[in-house]
């Protein structure tokens, strides 16, 4: 490359570089594109007012399912406490006057528990499911316990609105 080509491209950058730096064509730039937002749409949900769409294979806390007949569908094959990565979940159980088995124990550690959904699929009589319900944030350790009780008492409340 000759002298005057190398003159002449330091040129070129250097008068660039002057216009970007004295006229500020950084700043103009951002400012330019933050008017531009100020006229779209907004994104932004006010969360606690506001609730975003959960999709109907969402997997949130767990509940007990009952039969119409109004008995519980657990069956205690201890499907779903062999299959839980996380062993979160406990079953103890004994037989009933028919010959089959029905849970005395069921309890599930929330905090233990990473949603995976497999307990869900390794359930034969789909016994447990996941809800909806994405909130139930506590003060202590205990109240994310979950005992059979309070995982029926889901079953009963989100029966019409869970997708199996």
């Amino acid at each position: 490359m000759s002298s005057k080509a190398i003159l002449k491209t330091n040129k070129k950058t250097f008068l660039r570089y002057l216009i970007f730096y004295f006229f500020m064509a950084d700043i103009v730039i951002g400012l330019f594109k933050t008017f531009t937002y100020m006229f779209k749409t907004k994104v932004t949900l006010n969360y606690p007012y506001e609730k975003g769409a959960v999709s109907k294979k969402f997997r949130g806390q767990h509940a007990l399912r009952l039969y119409p007949s109004g008995e519980e569908r657990c069956i205690a094959c201890k499907l779903c406490e062999a299959i839980c990565p996380a062993q979160a979940i406990t079953i103890n159980a004994e037989p009933r006057g028919d010959g089959g088995r029905r849970t005395t124990r069921y309890d599930i550690d929330m905090t233990k528990c990473i949603y995976c959904g497999l307990c869900q699929e390794a359930c034969p009589v789909d016994a447990i499911v996941e809800t909806p319900l994405f909130e139930y944030a506590t003060e202590t350790h205990e109240a994310l316990y979950f005992s059979k009780s309070k995982l029926l008492e889901n079953g009963k409340r989100f029966e019409g609105t869970m997708f199996y």
